[in-house]
């Protein structure tokens, strides 16, 4: 894994189980998403058309863009139904001090 630099992007409080919420870090929007299985972050911006899928619907793992129905997995950011074909990017994600942080790649 390349190096990442973690950042604090919200309180863990603020992230119910079973939600999403969009945060944005540096130029990155990013969707947190709070499951079953812990926390995960992927990008916001659908990969087939551009919309936020903050604005969508969390089932499960499964994050559903609200423009065309496209799903993706929110532990890996991996397809799971069309129109996308093309996966997000995910990134690390850990707690620390009661705060989500995202591992953003270190810049080179």
């Amino acid at each position: 894994m390349p190096d990442v630099e973690f950042q604090r992007a919200l309180p863990a409080a603020d992230l119910a189980p079973n939600s999403m919420r969009a945060v944005t870090l540096g130029a990155r929007e990013l969707l947190l998403c709070h499951v079953k299985d812990g926390l995960y972050a992927v990008d916001n911006i659908c990969t087939h058309g551009y919309a936020r899928l903050d604005e969508g619907r969390l089932r499960g793992v499964r994050v559903i863009c609200p423009l065309h129905g496209a799903s993706f997995d929110c532990r890996n950011g991996s397809v799971l139904g069309a129109p996308a074909s093309q996966p997000l990017r995910g990134y690390p994600v850990r707690v620390v001090a009661d705060w989500i942080e995202v591992g953003i790649p270190a810049a080179t």
